[in-house]
């Protein structure tokens, strides 16, 4: 299984440049809503969290 990175995204306008930088290190990484449920979540199997804040 890929290892990867989870941001979650609570409206923030940075949670596309997030991810393109943590995949810049070669790190597979996926935006999640921030509604995910944790069944989904847990599914994915990440190795990491990234909470990207709310609108400003």
């Amino acid at each position: 299984m890929k290892e990867s990175v989870a941001v979650l995204d609570f409206g923030s306008q940075y949670a596309q440049l997030i991810a393109r930088r943590i995949r810049e290190l070669g790190v597979y990484c996926e935006i999640l809503r921030h509604d995910i449920t944790r069944d989904e979540l847990v599914s994915k199997s990440p190795k990491a969290l990234v909470f990207s804040g709310g609108p400003a």
